[in-house]
């Protein structure tokens, strides 16, 4: 295991490997979680003050071309001012290689937008997300449909209250 897998636990902003961007570093907008898969991407939406966070779409991905396009017209339609991307890393702080893929995308999401995007961490996102479906009485299948997004918004909204903090 080479040390460039490895992320001390000081806090969740840790995981990035930019600096964490204050709040008046980048233009008024909102706040874009993403739930990154492989072949579904959960999106949560921020309010344009940063204080909540709600599910806004669960995208299947189709391509490079056609989701850096869904991707601009996202950023367009919402003023979308910073990407956060949910990195999912082990219990003892390594990262995995869906850790390294997220990392990929959050890079090429920057660039195919021109909008910043930081990591923050997400292990128990999914889990706090299918507890909530669950508890809200519903099915297996629809709450499979709802997951990523959800997930998204558990990021989103443990971000947005950590740059409150």
């Amino acid at each position: 295991m080479s040390d460039h897998n490895v992320q001390p636990r000081e806090s969740p902003l840790s995981l990035s490997r930019s600096l964490p961007l204050s709040p008046s570093s980048f233009p008024p907008g909102r706040v874009a979680g993403i739930d990154f898969g492989r072949v579904r991407i959960g999106i949560a939406m921020s309010d344009p003050e940063r204080r909540l966070a709600s599910p806004y779409e669960i995208y299947t991905r189709r391509g490079a071309e056609a989701d850096a396009r869904r991707f601009r017209a996202l950023v367009a339609a919402e003023r979308v001012a910073l990407f956060v991307v949910g990195l999912p890393v082990h219990l003892d702080d390594r990262e995995s290689e869906l850790s390294r893929e997220a990392r990929e995308f959050g890079q090429w999401l920057a660039q195919s937008t021109g909008v910043p995007v930081e990591f923050f961490d997400e292990r128990f996102s999914t889990r706090e997300a299918h507890e909530l479906l669950k508890g809200a009485g519903m099915k297996h299948a629809r709450r499979k449909r709802k997951l990523d997004m959800l997930a998204a918004q558990v990021v989103l909204s443990a971000y947005l209250e950590s740059r409150r903090e």
